[in-house]
């Protein structure tokens, strides 16, 4: 009988591993290019990255929700932890994306999944799409933890980092309880700590 070696990145019973932004932009190009080919996986990226909606609440989307936004237009989604509405604007990128997808989408009925698995025809799991997720980020040569949660980070980390958006917006956005747990969130904390240090007085 063969003896597997116990996987080093799996997490601890009661643990879980903490999975990471892409921080870089030409990371982000490059699975978009990646990508290119397919309507569906392109706009699920696309769509992961410029929100801050849970996976699961992307999942849970059906076409008529979105068939008639275009760019500027505002989508509210109900939020699976806190059960509140949370609205967000469909920006040029996610527009050209859902139009694109929506062209080819197999099922043209509104209360069809958005994004539907091609094999049996019902909307792709949360883990479905975290695996997903890891393969895009491998096939373009990233090294780290990844998973469905990597787009929503992603889209907070630029926000954060690039775009120098404040903690307590983005806490918000999240629906976190305070700055640190989003500081830690976006995996940033220590970075903003250590550029405490970085003024000399």
């Amino acid at each position: 009988m063969i003896k597997f070696k116990p996987n080093a990145n799996h997490p601890k019973r009661g643990s879980s591993i903490k999975v990471e932004p892409i921080r870089d932009i030409k990371s982000i190009k490059a699975i978009k290019k990646l990508l290119k080919g397919s309507p569906r996986d392109l706009c699920l990226f696309s769509f992961g990255i410029n929100t801050a909606y849970r996976a699961g609440e992307i999942l849970s989307l059906t076409v008529g929700q979105v068939e008639h936004l275009g760019a500027g237009d505002r989508l509210e989604i109900k939020q699976s932890k806190s059960g509140k509405y949370r609205a967000i604007t469909i920006n040029k990128t996610v527009d050209k994306a859902l139009s694109d997808w929506l062209i080819v989408h197999p099922d043209k009925r509104s209360n069809a999944p958005l994004f539907i698995s091609q094999r049996t025809r019902k909307a792709l799991s949360v883990s479905t799409l975290s695996t997903t997720v890891k393969n895009w980020c491998g096939e373009i040569g990233l090294k780290g933890n990844y998973g469905s949660h990597s787009m929503r980070k992603t889209w907070g980390y630029h926000q954060r980092v690039k775009n120098k958006q404040p903690i307590p917006l983005l806490m918000v956005a999240f629906g976190h309880t305070s700055q640190a747990q989003t500081l830690e969130y976006l995996c940033i904390q220590d970075d903003e700590i250590r550029d405490l240090y970085d003024m000399e007085l």
